[in-house]
């Protein structure tokens, strides 16, 4: 029962752990962006410009995906798909299994 207890700890700090990293990751993405920003409209005549915005952007996209992977957030397989796929497959061996048994 103690190791139960240890591996739930482990799982809780290990979740906590990543949702602390996202953070962190935000954070500075937020800090670095300003940055960036303000010495573009501080050096610059033309703000509006696609070379001015590649770091926020890509960074951005990485840091999405960096959410979704933290959050579990999955639009193509949906909340359930894991354990619909699972209990698909036992149905399919069931039914196998049915074939030669008889």
């Amino acid at each position: 029962m103690e190791n139960f207890e240890n591996d739930k700890f482990k799982r809780a700090k290990k979740r906590v752990d990543e949702i602390k990293g996202f953070y962190i990751h935000l954070a500075v993405y937020v800090g670095v962006n300003i940055f960036i920003l303000a010495n573009i409209v501080a050096r610059s005549d033309s703000f509006w410009e696609w070379g001015h915005f590649v770091t926020p952007v890509l960074w951005g996209v990485g840091l999405l995906f960096h959410a979704a992977h933290t959050f579990k957030y999955n639009p193509f397989f949906g909340k359930n798909w894991e354990e619909r796929q699972i209990q698909k497959f036992m149905d399919e061996d069931r039914e196998e299994a049915k074939k030669y048994r008889r």
